[in-house]
């Protein structure tokens, strides 16, 4: 078919009406895609290099050094050691469980070091090292170097682990730390990244826990270069982190062992305070256990051992621990009845052995009877009936709030873990916790440290101590931060009358230097270092009708857990204190057989500072004490390690 010229022409104008239209878009397209280049090279240009960076350059985490803790001399009791380890990358690995067989023929690794290690390998992401086995010897570092090429992904490292040179020692004050568990991160609300590094160190128990985040410190950064995958290439830089800070405690390290020593075999707790600053001289619990063993990861075999072990080492007892504090708690009662004016110092009760309040009797420890005490000779003999009669007049709340005053049933603010605040029973306590409204017979019973009323060794102490002084003595832990005195605890004055104050401490002295003294026998014969105190003996069972009529069985007649918690309390010199102890041995008997000798040896120890001398005992003891001091498993103190650098 022949086109006319008419429609040739027609033709030939539509198509450069096309070729116009799609070379404009063409023209518009290649126009944006410039614009967008130009803002993307030019205005972007500081963005995409920065994504660029971030996708080269990763930074990871560098764990600080842990703070050290010393005690009050500068002996170190919680250092860092150097730990060398292995670690595995699984990216780099390949087949991982084949290399851990690998690594299992050349040094030692249980089957469950194995499961564990494999465990955490593939929680972590594929890039991140997790740390195989630690506290190696070198010459397993040594096997692992020259058995690289044949363990991809393995590489030997030099890190910090926790070690307590004093092991037993300082366990209860100090604790311990372990790796973060998940149970640990999902208490913190905010968790430092640090914290996710494998096998990270942080404080479990004690003061590692209480003050974990001085001892942390801040973790340093390192830039390294990966690849694609992750894979690292080189280390660009790196920025240390900053170590924690370092502790100084109260306690002092000799008188410590000197306690542990002389508490073996017991279930007990001492508590030694500084008169002057209110600082713990020492927090014994015994048993102990090493600390070490949950650094490294304890065995099944050895945790069974503490947690089934009746005497329950794991526990702090001097803190945790709360018991009836039997007549050491005849002070209270004294104080509150005198300060409220129901009685006078010289003024005495008839204590013919017993109480009898609404057909029920109240028994006296001594069968007959003491007869007529005053003040001084109640505390002496340790009149049960003399107390029963004057907290009958006073009434439980002054009692109660005499205690308060003396620190029994504060819960006091010291960096340990559980440290129980006891009870100082009152009405509206037991209307609220028991239902029931207060009889005269629990303000008789408390009266003598029986019924509901419960303290720990360490309140014991302070009490003491404020019996001591006179004054609001806080116990103090920590003794400087980095070197910097933390606040004192000797307080303020109670506001107690100082004469009638006297005359409580002159009963205390009474005590352990009268001849009718309950701890007699436990007396210092050195005149510029005599010794006031107080016995305690707290029952744990209830004595029937039936079995006071045919005579109360003896203790050492009971079964272990059914005898008596032996208590004692003092202070020393008693014209110018120095020093407040408090003493209990669960299921000890008596408290001046069981635990009067126990606190006189370390009431000589804390003023001589070094084994007492035999002469500061009575001449008829000297012999046994000198086979039993000699017997002491002490510890030499370790020199004194030096401070680190701040600068």
């Amino acid at each position: 078919m022949k086109y006319s010229p008419r429609d040739t022409e027609e033709s030939a104008r539509g198509i450069t009406r096309r070729g116009l239209v799609l070379g404009g878009m063409q023209l518009a397209f290649m126009g944006g895609l410039a614009a967008r280049m130009r803002y993307m090279q030019v205005e972007q240009a500081d963005q995409f290099r920065l994504l660029a960076e971030e996708n080269r350059i990763n930074i990871r985490l560098l764990p600080p050094a842990r703070g050290m803790i010393f005690d009050r001399n500068g002996h170190l009791v919680a250092g860092n050691e150097q730990n060398y380890r292995i670690v595995m990358v699984r990216e780099d690995a390949g087949d991982v469980e084949e290399v851990l067989a690998r690594v299992a023929r050349i040094i030692r690794l249980t089957p469950e070091e194995i499961d564990r290690a494999l465990k955490e390998i593939m929680r972590r992401s594929p890039f991140v090292p997790v740390t195989v086995a630690d506290r190696l010897s070198w010459e397993d570092v040594a096997q692992i170097a020259v058995n690289a090429p044949a363990l991809p992904g393995v590489a030997p490292e030099v890190g910090l682990s926790r070690i307590y040179p004093l092991a037993e020692d300082f366990a209860h004050v100090v604790g311990y730390v372990g790796p973060v568990s998940d149970y640990d991160l999902s208490r913190i609300e905010d968790p430092d990244p640090v914290l996710q590094i494998p096998r990270f160190q942080i404080g479990k128990t004690g003061v590692e826990a209480k003050e974990e985040l001085r001892l942390r410190g801040k973790a340093g950064t390192k830039r390294i270069e990966v690849n694609a995958v992750g894979r690292v290439i080189r280390e660009l830089d790196r920025e240390p982190g900053q170590p924690g800070a370092d502790l100084q405690l109260t306690v002092d390290h000799g008188l410590q062992n000197f306690i542990e020593a002389r508490l073996s075999g017991e279930s007990a707790a001492a508590v030694v305070i500084d008169l002057a600053e209110g600082d713990l001289l020492s927090l014994a619990s015994a048993p102990s256990f090493d600390p070490n063993k949950f650094v490294r990861g304890i065995s099944v075999a050895d945790y069974k051992a503490l947690t089934e072990n009746p005497y329950r080492p794991l526990a702090n007892k001097t803190v945790q621990g709360t018991y009836p504090p039997g007549s050491t708690f005849k002070m209270v009662t004294a104080l509150a009845a005198l300060e409220d004016g129901q009685i006078t110092p010289e003024e005495t009760v008839y204590c013919p052995g017993y109480l009898e309040v609404g057909g029920r009797r109240f028994h006296c420890w001594k069968h007959g009877g003491h007869g007529h005490v005053s003040l001084e000779e109640s505390l002496q003999q340790s009149c049960d009936v003399y107390y029963y009669e004057i907290s009958r007049r006073v009434g439980i709340e002054k009692i109660a709030e005499m205690a308060r005053r003396l620190g029994l049933g504060d819960r006091f603010e010291l960096p340990l873990s559980a440290v129980a605040g006891g009870l100082t029973p009152t009405k509206e306590w037991k209307r609220e916790n028991r239902g029931a409204e207060w009889v005269v017979g629990d303000t008789l019973n408390a009266a003598i440290g029986q019924g509901f009323v419960l303290a720990s060794p360490l309140q014991l102490a302070v009490m003491t101590a404020r019996l001591a002084t006179g004054r609001s003595v806080t116990p103090r832990l920590i003794k400087s931060v980095d070197g910097v005195e933390q606040p004192s605890g000797l307080g303020a004055e109670l506001g107690l009358s100082p004469a009638l104050l006297a005359k409580v401490q002159r009963g205390m002295f009474s005590v352990s230097n009268s001849r009718r003294g309950t701890a007699y026998g436990s007396r210092i014969a050195d005149d510029a270092l005599l010794m006031a105190g107080k016995t305690g003996t707290s029952q744990v069972r209830n004595i029937t009708a039936a079995e006071r009529a045919r005579g109360v069985s003896r203790n050492e007649d009971l079964p272990w857990e059914r005898r008596d918690h032996a208590l004692f309390v003092a202070f020393a010199p008693f014209d110018a204190p120095r020093v407040a102890v408090s003493v209990v041995v669960e299921h000890g008997g008596g408290g001046s057989s069981a635990a009067a000798p126990i606190a006189r040896d370390i009431v000589l120890r804390a003023l001589h500072g070094e084994v007492p001398p035999l002469s500061s005992y009575p001449q008829n003891q000297r012999r046994e004490i000198e086979e039993r001091l000699r017997a002491l498993p002490l510890r030499a103190p370790l020199p004194p390690a030096p401070g680190r650098s701040r600068a």
